[in-house]
């Protein structure tokens, strides 16, 4: 018999399209999502390093995801897993759910129930599901861009995401959007293995504002990169690193304010220069901030260096 509206009410309508894959290369996991819903990243997504991820959507029940990651990290048999979920949940034909183990293994559900059109399409080591779609061509389109698309998983999981967007995607439109990507290290520390999670909660392009956020966590990662190739003694490639970031978001003046303190904290003053000068003029209080890093221990204490940086890339007046 159908329950009646006022017995869903606790449950988010994140009728939505998504997509859950592994890296055969990588063993990295991860989950994306598009929704015209408020917040989906705080509902459909879910991920643990080195057991796996779940998208849980249509009438969505939260439970799913954290139970679904505590019953994966004994269980790597995940049709097992969610059925066993499904059979304990007497609203399961609102479900759509799909359920990712690190091992590679992958099964999703849709119910009888949700909202047309509605259905997924299963892949070597990845699933992508939809309901609410305005055709019932979104998620073909999405299994199709993910398996011919190349590159880093969220480049990939991104192409998934904009052929659903092609096809019209959610019959409502857009609103916000989420991706999540783990590692397939089990460690006592999962929360280290997270390399990215991004949630845009409410934009009139979604998509377009993910893949920005990815690039800049790109740069960001490219930034931290060279970070670990100083603690290495590798300079010159900390710098082609550094260079590679900051050409990744040129927008940003953080990244290349950054760079050139690490340069002529290193002595390689007349390469931070330059650097110093567009930031500088981009924003004055970075040069403000400088000066308060000697205190902080975070830049070598020596006034005749910080007066020659302050004399040479402060704007002039």
């Amino acid at each position: 018999m159908t329950q009646p509206a006022a017995h869903l009410d606790r449950f988010p309508f994140a009728h939505t399209y998504s997509i859950v894959a592994r890296d055969p290369n990588t063993g990295e996991m991860g989950a994306a999502v598009q929704s015209h819903w408020f917040s989906v990243g705080s509902v459909v997504p879910w991920a643990e390093a080195g057991i796996g991820v779940v998208a849980t959507q249509a009438m969505a029940d939260i439970s799913y995801g954290p139970q679904g990651l505590t019953a994966m990290a004994g269980n790597p048999d995940v049709e097992c897993v969610l059925k066993s979920l499904l059979a304990a949940d007497e609203n399961h034909q609102l479900r759509q759910v799909s359920m990712l183990h690190a091992s590679g293994n992958v099964y999703t559900y849709t119910g009888s129930r949700c909202i047309a059109e509605a259905g997924h399409v299963i892949g070597n080591q990845f699933s992508v599901q939809a309901n609410m779609m305005l055709k019932d061509t979104v998620w073909h389109a999405m299994a199709e861009a993910y398996e011919k698309s190349r590159g880093a998983l969220s480049d990939r999981m991104m192409a998934a995401l904009e052929a659903a967007q092609a096809e019209e995607g959610d019959i409502r439109g857009m609103q916000s959007a989420a991706m999540v990507i783990v590692s397939g290290n089990v460690t006592d520390t999962p929360w280290k293995e997270k390399s990215l999670e991004l949630r845009v909660e409410d934009h009139p392009a979604p998509l377009a504002e993910l893949k920005r956020l990815i690039k800049v966590n790109q740069a960001y990662e490219m930034m931290n990169h060279g970070d670990a190739l100083i603690s290495e003694g590798k300079t010159e490639q900390a710098f082609e690193a550094y260079n590679a970031a900051a050409e990744m978001a040129p927008e940003m003046d953080e990244l290349p304010f950054w760079q050139a303190t690490t340069m002529a904290d290193l002595g390689n003053i007349d390469k931070a220069l330059p650097i110093f000068k567009r930031v500088f003029a981009a924003n004055p209080n970075w040069a403000l901030l400088l000066q308060r890093l000697p205190k902080a221990g975070l830049f070598k204490e020596d006034p005749a260096l910080m007066k020659t940086i302050l004399d040479h890339a402060m704007p002039k007046k």
